[in-house]
């Protein structure tokens, strides 16, 4: 394998350097926010991460950006041997100390835009990858998903979830409406999109309260995927879970949980071919 070049920068290196200062500000936040998960995660990710990537016991998976580690003990407790990195030190704290110190982790500090350090993980040394809520975060994917390739043992899966670009950005509103009939006044809510093709990055939050907004990265699908399939990874499988009519509640008002036919999560799998 002939790693990168390791002076080559970010696309976005500014951009880059931001989400890590964001990330950074909002750590003890987030930690005390998400702890080891919440109604996103339960409902909307977690369920089907776990049955796409589809670990075995004493496989080796790699999971990028893993933040306060919530998803590598997850992927510990089901026989997995983590390596599990992120960008902020702070995070990782967190994730060390929610950490048993017998678990079968090992969180490291890299940055999912330096090329080299992913190379520098080793050549086909993963069965799998995984990445939750991450990639929106990240000013360049091209640099993991050429690393993935070689990282990902031939037939290695890398599984991720990502707000849905379609449904959710700057480009989106959620909307509510209102009509009346024999019955009385009924709700309505949606999304009304603006845009969608064009990648751009705007500030939001995470969680309503954060210390400091985010950096966010949309892109659209193609843009999402294209540097995967530029490096021979391919897709075979898409998810696009939503909340569902149980999990209603009408005092939120225009809220996902209220919206059970649109998406507001997608989830792929890839892989490096056999």
């Amino acid at each position: 394998m002939t790693p990168p070049d390791p002076s080559a920068e970010a696309a976005n290196p500014e951009g880059n350097d931001a989400s890590r200062r964001a990330w950074e500000a909002n750590a003890d936040f987030w930690d005390d926010r998400m702890g080891e998960g919440n109604l996103w995660v339960e409902r909307l990710c977690w369920p089907h991460l776990e049955r796409l990537i589809e670990v075995r016991p004493g496989e080796r998976v790699l999971d990028v950006a893993c933040g306060n580690g919530l998803t590598s003990r997850r992927l510990a407790a089901l026989g997995a041997n983590v390596v599990a990195f992120d960008f902020s030190a702070p995070l990782l704290e967190h994730a060390r100390a929610r950490t048993e110190a017998d678990a079968p982790i090992e969180y490291r500090q890299l940055d999912a835009t330096d090329e080299a350090a992913l190379f520098a993980l080793g050549e086909n040394a993963f069965d799998a990858a995984l990445s939750n809520m991450a990639l929106m975060d990240i000013a360049d994917v091209a640099p993991l998903f050429r690393a993935l390739a070689r990282l990902l043992r031939p037939g290695g899966r890398f599984v991720f979830t990502v707000p849905h670009p379609a449904f959710q950005g700057a480009h989106t509103t959620l909307v509510a409406e209102r009509t009346e009939d024999a019955a009385g006044l009924h709700s309505h809510y949606g999304v009304r999109i603006g845009g969608y093709l064009q990648a751009e990055v705007h500030e939001g939050v995470a969680i309503e309260g954060q210390p400091v907004a985010q950096p966010y990265f949309h892109r659209p699908l193609n843009d999402l995927l294209r540097p995967a399939f530029e490096v021979g990874l391919v897709l075979d499988a898409l998810e696009e879970p939503a909340f569902t009519e149980a999990d209603r509640d009408e005092r939120r008002g225009p809220h996902w949980a209220n919206m059970p036919g649109i998406p507001p999560v997608i989830v792929v799998r890839l892989r490096r071919p056999a």
